[in-house]
């Protein structure tokens, strides 16, 4: 597989959301993405965003401080939210029993995917997002198959 690389500039907080949205429409399980990017750098305004294109209604926050939120949404399909910022150690994936929320029918976006170390499932895609002039450099790359597939539906 050639790996893929895409690039895009979001100018704002709405180009961020439509982003993420525009990926809802088309996005299939299961597929484990990574969110990068510094704090602040847009990654639960994208994660808002794709859920909005997922056809979910309710409230979407950080899940800094409860390490994951999930979202059921239409088909049986889950989307897990994780954020791994305030792990002291990669242990405490397991000690937390997260590999059980990985299926066949779940989505899961993982933000500081460094703090739980080899513990953390290998990702399909990675989208880091980046201060870069008034706006954000978002940059997807695809790992794997799955991921590569995910990113041609979604991109074209």
């Amino acid at each position: 597989m050639q790996p893929e690389q895409i690039t895009r500039f979001l100018p704002d907080e709405d180009a961020t959301l439509e982003l993420g949205a525009g990926w809802g429409s088309s996005i299939k399980p299961p597929l484990v993405v990574y969110l990068q990017g510094d704090l602040g750098a847009g990654k639960t305004t994208f994660a808002r965003g794709l859920l909005r294109g997922m056809g979910y209604n309710g409230a979407v926050k950080s899940p800094t401080y409860n390490i994951v939120e999930t979202y059921p949404l239409p088909n049986a399909v889950s989307l897990n939210h994780f954020d791994l910022y305030r792990f002291t150690s990669p242990e405490e994936w397991e000690d937390a029993g997260l590999d059980d929320m990985f299926t066949a029918s779940s989505i899961s976006l993982i933000e500081w995917p460094q703090q739980g170390g080899t513990f953390v499932p290998h990702a399909d895609l990675t989208i880091t997002l980046s201060h870069t002039g008034t706006g954000r450099q978002c940059t997807i790359f695809a790992h794997t198959e799955q991921g590569q597939k995910s990113l041609e539906i979604w991109l074209n």
